[in-house]
């Protein structure tokens, strides 16, 4: 009879290895589905894997990349603690939303202000938001118990509302002719988040990742 037995110690190997066991599997995966489909899988994981690296756009997609990865790996490792602690939340979309949306109401507030203590502070205030909307399903639970699964999910459409809400009212940009969202944090000096590498999308988001 085979058993499965936990090892003492992970393996090193294994921790280095499984990032790369996971993309060549899902490859594997990917063009077996397109297959089925009629498609034709090398053409498909070329498309996926290679184009945003090398493709005729890669420089656009490459810095892309980062940029977008930055706040995926941060949520990425804040739920790992929770579900290491038997905690299921499904609401990071919604936690990321509130961060955004307070990170940028707190830069806003500072326009046109030229100070280096607006990013920390957006920073600090993004970092709160988060908190504040992950604390909803966490007391519900505690006091009432409910299930922070279904709570957490549901409040990421509460908080698209709010966005949405923001980009039409509180946040919406006074110069922007009447058009839904905030003025550019980009073009704004203590506000941006910009390249600490120019071109490459390596951001203080991606450094902190």
């Amino acid at each position: 009879m085979i058993r499965l037995e936990r090892r003492p110690e992970p393996s090193r190997v294994w921790t280095f290895a499984t990032p790369f066991v996971a993309v060549a599997l899902t490859m594997l995966a990917g063009g077996l589905m397109f297959a089925l489909m009629g498609k034709d899988p090398v053409e498909a994981i070329r498309t996926i894997f290679w184009d945003p690296l090398f493709g005729d756009f890669a420089s656009y997609s490459r810095p892309q990349l980062l940029v977008k990865a930055g706040p995926l790996i941060l949520i990425a490792i804040g739920l790992s603690l929770g579900f290491r602690a038997g905690i299921w939340n499904i609401g990071a979309e919604g936690q990321y939303i509130l961060g955004a949306i307070f990170a940028a109401a707190t830069g806003l507030a500072f326009y046109p202000s030229e100070t280096w203590l607006v990013f920390p502070a957006m920073i600090v205030a993004g970092a709160l938001g988060g908190i504040l909307w992950a604390m909803i399903p966490a007391l519900l639970r505690v006091r009432f118990g409910t299930n922070e699964v279904l709570v957490s999910l549901m409040l990421v459409y509460v908080a698209e509302a709010l966005l949405a809400s923001m980009a039409l009212g509180l946040l919406r940009n006074p110069e922007g002719m009447g058009f839904p969202g905030s003025r550019n944090l980009a073009q704004y000096p203590s506000a941006a988040n910009l390249d600490l590498i120019p071109g490459t999308g390596l951001h203080w988001g991606v450094a902190l990742a």
